[in-house]
């Protein structure tokens, strides 16, 4: 392990010297394309921030939920089979409440602008 630098650190410098450096002088498609790459090291950076809490904290809900151990995958694919088959639905207690925190989870890392997503997190 590195001490410092960290990657996400590496990420965000070079996504800020693209953003505040090269973007101003690029034009037409070429930006375009600049401006997407930067989006996804921005997304990157996100990820390696934010995704290993919000994996956990979902793959506890879901043991607890299902009463069962497995990795995220097959608990997510194990609730999926129960929610397709009828054996849970929305008055499951604590499905609502996981559903919610989970897509509120993969917002903050995927989409952290989106409107809907910043009036949730104001009414909170």
């Amino acid at each position: 392990m590195q001490d410092e630098p960290t990657p996400i650190e590496l990420i965000k410098a070079v996504a800020d010297f693209l953003r505040n450096e090269i973007t101003p002088a690029i034009k037409g498609h070429n930006a375009f394309k600049l401006r997407v790459g930067i989006n996804a090291l921005d997304l990157v950076t996100r990820q390696l921030a934010l995704a290993s809490g919000g994996d956990a904290a979902e793959h506890a809900r879901l043991k607890q939920l299902l009463a069962a151990d497995g990795s995220l995958i097959e608990l997510n694919r194990a609730l999926s089979d129960k929610i397709a088959k009828g054996e849970v639905d929305l008055a499951t207690p604590g499905l609502s409440e996981h559903l919610w925190q989970t897509t509120m989870d993969k917002l903050a890392v995927d989409q952290p602008n989106y409107a809907s997503y910043k009036r949730e997190l104001g009414d909170k």
